[in-house]
């Protein structure tokens, strides 16, 4: 094996090569060490990034392997943290300048599972201001790139760890998503992204739809990460209890192409969301292809009709318009200025709100779960596209980069937060230009091995992709101030 290829490798493949005694965390920690030195430039993934530190850590590592002794299923495996995933030691800034930098004083309850585990915490990866926008647009990180065009955005709000994942930064990524943070990243840089059923994955602090989950190569390294991070945790009250899940059981191995049977599956197909952006003609071509896949692999597919309004989401955006205006009157006023002037633009109109607007606002928030509920319960999936349109420019903040109306493209992504449902974004084609494609596979409630497995089908019955973005060898695109 050519040493320079041992960061490509997934969780399990590296797992099996430490168990032989093939290659140790040495040898990949330095092999990405090397790897990170060629992408980093270009695309600016990662925070608070040691490469000693790493070193370090693999060493430690080797050492336990020698001694038939690993901590756990990811010893030794490379890890990337989103910045506002506290780690122990390391400032979580939010990708925004205003903050201050003050070292967390404990690992947040995801970092601690993976620490605990023996993952080898590579750094921490970067996230727009205050984690509010779907790019990787911030006031505090280098702006962040996509892989497969560097003019393009990877994403966000974990744009890091989603651009970390496409350029083959090891195996592992940890996200979180609030509203489309995981997968809508995943679905524009190629890569999958789970987001679980609220409450699988213990975080802290809690919030209304906010869970963590992976942003891996393939199916079978999402679910490696989900046995580790699923692991309970005190600290996060709207914890789920802890439940026997055999994660692995995907039925079909990595690497194998066994024929999918998918009967007795019913799959709702939602080709048109009800509001937002119009989905794109090559979006709604690679969607309808793969929902004709997973048809004649025996399941039962239908369309849906749309189940979410403008009225929900209109709601819902100004209740967190709300929130983002009261974090950032508690600001000092000269640390408040370094805020993006979209983030100001956007929560500006909530000064104006009255109780009654809010109040109303958080009820739509209800209406959308139980929205998302209903159609969950109609059939056992619903597969849809990620996003309606593939990346955008990368200094913008949203496809519309307009504060007036800022979630036109998470029309998708949005409700499975709010119901509380798993999701996940794996890659269904390309468009012509070259940029990656996502298909979204939505569950009901707590049922996050279900998703894992139809995804896993999914990548078994899709037709090939291309090979991974490989690092370019032109200059560095400028990192040029931010758009107001």
């Amino acid at each position: 094996m050519n040493p320079a290829d041992l960061p490509l490798l997934s969780a399990s493949a590296l797992r099996a090569a430490y168990r032989r005694g093939d290659v140790n965390p040495v040898d990949v920690a330095r092999a990405l060490i090397a790897h990170i030195a060629a992408w980093e430039p270009h695309i600016h993934a990662l925070y608070a990034y040691d490469a000693d530190t790493l070193l370090a850590q693999a060493q430690a590592s080797a050492a336990r392997w020698q001694a038939g002794q690993p901590l756990g299923a990811l010893d030794g495996v490379p890890v990337t943290v989103k910045d506002n995933i506290a780690t122990r030691g390391t400032p979580v800034p939010l990708g925004c300048a205003a903050l201050p930098l003050q070292p967390a004083v404990q690992d947040a309850p995801p970092a601690a599972r993976l620490r605990e585990a023996g993952a080898l915490l590579v750094a921490k990866t970067t996230m727009p201001d205050l984690g509010m926008l779907s790019s990787g647009l911030s006031s505090f990180h280098t702006l962040s790139r996509n892989p497969w065009d560097l003019r393009q955005t990877p994403g966000g709000s974990s744009a890091g760890a989603a651009a970390a994942a496409a350029a083959g930064y090891g195996p592992l990524h940890l996200g979180t998503d609030i509203g489309g943070s995981i997968r809508l990243p995943a679905g524009w840089c190629g890569v999958v992204g789970f987001k679980p059923s609220a409450g699988r994955v213990p975080i802290h602090p809690p919030y209304t739809g906010r869970v963590a989950g992976p942003i891996t190569r393939c199916v079978a390294d999402a679910a490696l990460a989900m046995a580790t991070l699923s692991l309970p945790d005190v600290r996060d009250p709207t914890r789920l209890p802890p439940q026997d899940i055999n994660w692995g059981d995907l039925d079909a191995s990595p690497g194998a192409q066994p024929a999918v049977d998918l009967r007795g599956k019913r799959i709702g197909l939602l080709a048109n969301a009800g509001w937002g952006l119009p989905v794109q003609p090559e979006v709604a071509a690679a969607v309808q292809a793969a929902a004709l896949r997973l048809q004649a692999a025996g399941a039962a597919v239908e369309v849906l009709a749309p189940f979410t309004t403008r009225a929900m989401v209109d709601g819902l955006d100004r209740f967190w318009r709300l929130r983002a205006w009261l974090e950032l009157q508690g600001l000092p006023a000269e640390a408040r200025q370094r805020v993006l002037p979209y983030i100001h633009d956007w929560a500006a109109p909530a000064a104006g709100y009255s109780g009654e607007q809010v109040f109303h606002g958080q009820a739509q928030m209800a209406a959308l779960r139980d929205a998302a509920a209903a159609a969950s319960e109609a059939c056992d999936f619903i597969v849809s596209p990620t996003s309606p349109v593939p990346a955008f420019a990368a200094e913008l903040a949203s496809p519309l980069h307009d504060p007036a109306r800022p979630f036109e493209h998470i029309a998708f992504t949005l409700p499975w937060n709010m119901g509380e449902q798993p999701a996940i974004s794996l890659p269904c084609g390309m468009t012509a230009s070259g940029l990656p494609i996502g298909l979204h596979i939505s569950g009901r409630r707590h049922d996050d091995l279900g998703v894992l497995r139809l995804a896993r089908a999914w990548e078994i019955l899709r037709p090939p992709l291309p090979d991974w973005p490989l690092p370019p060898r032109q200059p560095t695109l400028p990192t040029g101030p931010a758009p107001a």
